[in-house]
């Protein structure tokens, strides 16, 4: 009797049977999704975003975001510019520091993401004005009417709360109702009359404050001390104290 040498191992045999569906390690799917979020951030530095009501033009961006970037305003002449432009392009325009470049970028990303500061879910904003109101939502039953929820709203300009329909109105995020009909929030001023409140573009309402150092920051903190405990010391010895 003739034996017939089989063509695969055993072990081959398993290895083609195994299903092609198995579970991946943790290892590769973190792999697989920063592939998919860096080719996600890198499709999204391309685009160029649309202004918004709160920040029309260049100028008003480079307002909001402080840090004295409102003085290279110049420089980009149009909106798909600021959005465009690369470090080693602004570094050739004259944006410097490069601390500065940096911020510029991020909050170029920040804005593409939607991701404003406040005020940025504005809708109905005129030269640079935004009117705030109190709207009180309709009593659905007794407990309600008891007490109404309100909320803050977006009014167009020169109009009032009871000249505008509902789906005119936008709520706002961040403002709060305090009291009866006071709106707390940041840059929230109150208008005359206590019919609202209106929020004007400022500079450096969306900025990124930097902190200070103190006694010469985290590494040279030690060294700075030690060095003012020794004139202290001197100090004192010449007034006699030690």
């Amino acid at each position: 009797m003739v034996r017939i040498k089989p063509f695969l191992r055993p072990q081959q045999l398993r290895t083609i049977l195994t299903p092609l569906s198995q579970p991946i390690s943790p290892i590769q799917a973190t792999l697989q999704q920063t592939r998919l979020s860096s080719n996600k951030a890198s499709a999204s530095l391309q685009t160029i975003p649309s202004p918004t009501p709160f920040i029309p033009d260049v100028q008003t961006f480079l307002t909001v975001i402080g840090r004295g970037l409102l003085t290279h305003a110049s420089k980009f002449p149009t909106w798909e510019a600021l959005f465009s432009l690369t470090s080693d392009q602004l570094r050739e325009l004259g944006v410097e520091p490069p601390r500065t470049r940096r911020y510029l970028l991020q909050w170029r990303q920040r804005f593409r993401l939607g991701k404003f500061g406040v005020g940025g879910d504005l809708q109905h904003v005129a030269d640079g004005v935004a009117n705030l109101a109190v709207w009180e939502a309709p009593a659905k039953d007794k407990f309600s009417a008891a007490k109404p929820r309100k909320y803050v709203v977006n009014v167009p300009a020169g109009r009032k709360l009871e000249e505008c329909a509902i789906d005119e109105l936008s709520r706002v995020r961040g403002y709060t109702v305090k009291g009866a009909k006071t709106i707390v929030g940041p840059y929230a001023l109150p208008i005359a009359g206590g019919e609202g409140a209106r929020i004007t573009i400022t500079e450096g309402m969306w900025e990124d404050r930097r902190g200070h150092k103190v006694d010469g920051g985290e590494r040279r903190r030690s060294e700075i001390r030690y060095k003012k405990r020794i004139v202290e010391r001197r100090e004192m010895r010449e007034r006699g104290e030690l």
